[in-house]
């Protein structure tokens, strides 16, 4: 839920691989129109990835134009029970749900009830939040749909629970928060904006936003199977969540408009069906054929910071890897134990969804829907995708100006990144692994790994990947460069001068006011060293180790979190709570242990 995952799976490396049976030989021509070898090959692939990363349920649809060519399920839906995992497999599909908030905005701009760039309060007459860029545009719907909103990533407090309280008390939570960004300033992932849009949805349409869904959208395209109610029998169907193979309960989800549909590939199918057919499904029109080229047309080519990255209305236009198709269009999806992605080639009328109940499969599923649409698209119309060749190292030795330019910490993602020099080289470490920062031929740094300092090891997508940095928009940004494209992973950031006020802060913190919610943070901790006043940080429930955020205080009650994009920008306050200093963040008090 994120920067591209493209870049994001790439640098996910795995170093272990497991035994495998023997994959399936490609003939050396597809016959035109047989997926015979699609299903052979993707088949084996997804038995083989469920194997390595411990998968238990998993389903995938493949779509050409207007018909299902393949679907099935593999694993188990329901382990206890013995129940297969099929096409009609009910998922929590996590932000996919996003597809179809955008598609119930559009349809009220249709019918002249919605203006996608009028403020936000213009349906929300309530919305307010405090914001440090005075000249800064109006929060639009657009820019939500887009995630150039500026708005905080998430409200934390009180989105994974037993107990949600409805989406139109969403809006009231934001009064006392903080704007990241000024709009259109940068992709900056937002659920809780989205939800602000399903708030409006239901607002104009005069009822909940589940019914307006269901009656204009998941009714009309025959998704029967279909749901954002967490009371409906759809809901009821749902297939066991697991982690590492052991069965979990999953909490309900506040933030419905992101993240919150119960369906199958199945009726996703139709969804895709839809698009290839230009807003229709059926006799029915669901969205006039302007409009939803729109949805698939990019939204952010004037943000700067944004470099290749593209996002359309709702729809995220990156390649994930897939090359001589035309425009590609996808969104993933995760939940606490589910992952999902669905993608689309629009110009091939291609599409395939996964569906997962495990929470290991989010790199699984995204390689499995890759993989299934390149050979989908050479059976279909004969394109392969082009041979990657291994970018070359350059011979000379980085000079002492490289150096200098590249040494320093980063703020990325995955939390601060270090380049270090060391001697005439550069290193740096993440997830646990030392690399080696090489030049290459093409002016951009490569990273090499050497197991125990001396065996070569592939590093998979990464070995594609270039680094380089550039200033752009007052900003000293890290980029990553595949397939010729760039996009921004990282802000180097400079040591700061830390009051005395907040150097008495460090320490390790517990949350305070936890009440029913799913803790997702876990074990922090605030330092103060080398220059760096840092949060470190678990999340037990999606990566092993530790995380961290950089922060720069605003003053001696307030900070904001260093970075560019999803979570950063956002504001840390100092409050009093019955006499007691705390530290709020997205709706949580932490309270300083005592050690």
């Amino acid at each position: 839920m994120r920067v591209t995952h493209f870049f994001m799976a790439a640098i996910a490396v795995v170093f272990v691989l497991a035994g495998c049976s023997t994959m399936p030989k490609k003939p050396d021509s597809l016959t035109r129109g047989d997926y015979g070898y699609t299903k052979e090959y993707v088949s084996w692939l997804i038995k083989k990835e469920m194997r390595e990363n411990d998968v238990t349920g998993l389903s995938i649809a493949l779509v050409d134009d207007q018909r299902v060519v393949w679907a099935q399920g593999f694993g188990v839906a329901d382990e206890a029970n013995k129940v297969p995992a099929t096409p009609d497999t009910i998922y929590r599909v996590g932000s996919i749900s996003k597809l179809f908030t955008a598609t119930a905005v559009l349809q009220l701009a249709e019918q002249g009830k919605m203006d996608i760039d009028k403020p936000l309060s213009t349906y929300l007459p309530e919305f307010s939040v405090k914001s440090r860029f005075p000249d800064a545009g109006p929060i639009t719907p657009r820019t939500l749909m887009t995630h150039h909103s500026g708005l905080p990533s998430d409200f934390l407090k009180g989105m994974w629970t037993n107990n949600p309280e409805p989406i139109s008390n969403v809006v009231n939570l934001l009064k006392d928060e903080y704007a990241q960004y000024p709009p259109n300033f940068v992709f900056s992932y937002s659920n809780l904006g989205v939800s602000l849009l399903g708030n409006a949805v239901e607002r104009i349409a005069g009822r909940p936003y589940a019914s307006q869904i269901d009656e204009t959208v998941l009714h009309p395209l025959g998704m029967a199977s279909s749901s954002f109610s967490t009371h409906s029998d759809v809901a009821s169907r749902l297939a066991k969540g697991y982690r590492n193979g052991k069965e979990i309960g999953e909490p309900q989800l506040r933030d419905i408009p992101a993240g919150g549909l119960h369906t199958n590939v199945l009726d996703l199918s139709r969804f895709m069906e839809m698009v290839f057919a230009g807003g229709k499904a059926g006799e029915r029109r669901i969205l006039k054929e302007e409009t939803l080229a729109e949805m698939l047309s990019p939204q952010n080519d004037g943000v700067p910071l944004d470099h290749d990255f593209h996002i359309g209305l709702g729809w995220l236009l990156t390649d994930v890897g897939i090359e001589n198709a035309g425009k590609v269009a996808w969104h993933d999806g995760a939940t606490l134990l589910y992952r999902s992605q669905m993608v689309i080639l629009p110009e091939q009328k291609l599409g395939v969804v996964v569906l997962s109940n495990s929470a290991t499969a989010a790199s699984v599923v995204h390689k499995v829907a890759t993989e299934a649409l390149k050979l989908a698209m050479e059976a279909k119309a004969g394109i392969r995708q082009p041979e990657r060749s291994k970018p070359v190292e350059r011979e000379a030795d980085l000079s002492p100006e490289e150096r200098q330019k590249l040494a320093g910490a980063y703020v990325t993602p995955f939390g601060t990144v270090k380049v270090i020099e060391s001697g005439t080289t550069l290193r740096t470490e993440f997830f646990g692994k030392t690399f080696s920062v090489v030049p290459r031929n093409d002016g951009r740094m490569g990273l090499r790994y050497r197991l125990l300092g001396v065996i070569p090891i592939s590093l998979g997508d990464l070995d594609y990947l270039g680094f380089s940095t550039s200033t752009v928009s007052g900003h000293n940004v890290l980029l990553a460069t595949a397939a010729g494209k760039s996009m921004l992973v990282g802000e180097k950031m400079e040591p700061v001068l830390v009051s005395e006020q907040w150097q008495r802060r460090v320490g390790a913190y517990e949350i305070a006011n936890p009440g029913d919610d799913t803790m997702l943070v876990d074990d922090i901790r605030l330092r103060y060293e080398d220059g760096f006043l840092r949060v470190d940080y678990a999340l037990p429930l999606f990566f092993d180790g530790k995380l961290n955020v950089s922060l720069q205080p605003l003053s001696d009650t307030e900070a904001v979190i260093r970075g560019l994009g999803r979570g950063m920008g956002e504001t840390i306050r100092v409050v009093a709570v019955n006499g007691e200093e705390m530290l709020q963040y997205s709706g949580y008090l932490l309270k300083k242990k005592r050690e």
